[in-house]
């Protein structure tokens, strides 16, 4: 699985750890392993034009996932996935903007980061929270992803 980290906020962040959680995701979810993820850091000013054109929202938003490709998700036995590597998508994370959500919520900003990727990722995966059921399967299945991935390594950054 390719996961491309770029940074072009400024704000220094633990890279490893993001591809880490977001890793453990795809991989937790079943998605192809040659699936290709690409998660962009930017500055508050950006993520505001960006949410500005693609969301219609006013201001800098923490989290974008922009999906590319639904295929190279794994549907079990019997449905074949081709082989070939799909895009999966982009998610653009704010840290500014999770810096200040992290201190409101009492975590770290690296927490913070990695509650937003695993959200792009859901996004990513078709997963929404318009609707309270969906919003309560999306943020259960959140929660339970970012627990088994603070349990699968101990004392990296971003974990507790």
């Amino acid at each position: 699985m390719s996961i491309e980290i770029a940074n072009e906020s400024g704000v220094e962040v633990d890279s490893d750890a993001i591809q880490s959680v977001a890793r453990h995701a795809l991989d937790e979810m079943g998605v192809n392993p040659l699936a290709e993820l690409s998660i962009l850091l930017v500055e508050a000013e950006y993520m505001a034009e960006l949410n500005h054109r693609w969301m219609d929202g006013d201001g800098p938003t923490d989290v974008l996932a922009f999906p590319m490709d639904e295929s190279s998700v794994d549907h079990g036995p019997g449905e074949p996935n081709g082989g070939e590597p799909a895009l999966l998508g982009d998610i653009v994370l704010c840290p500014e903007v999770a810096a200040k959500q992290a201190a409101q919520a009492g975590h770290s900003t690296a927490q913070e980061l990695a509650l937003l990727t695993v959200h792009g990722t859901l996004h990513l995966l078709g997963y929404d929270h318009a609707e309270p059921d969906e919003e309560r399967e999306m943020f259960g299945l959140q929660a339970r992803l970012l627990e088994s991935w603070r349990n699968s390594a101990p004392g990296k950054t971003g974990k507790p």
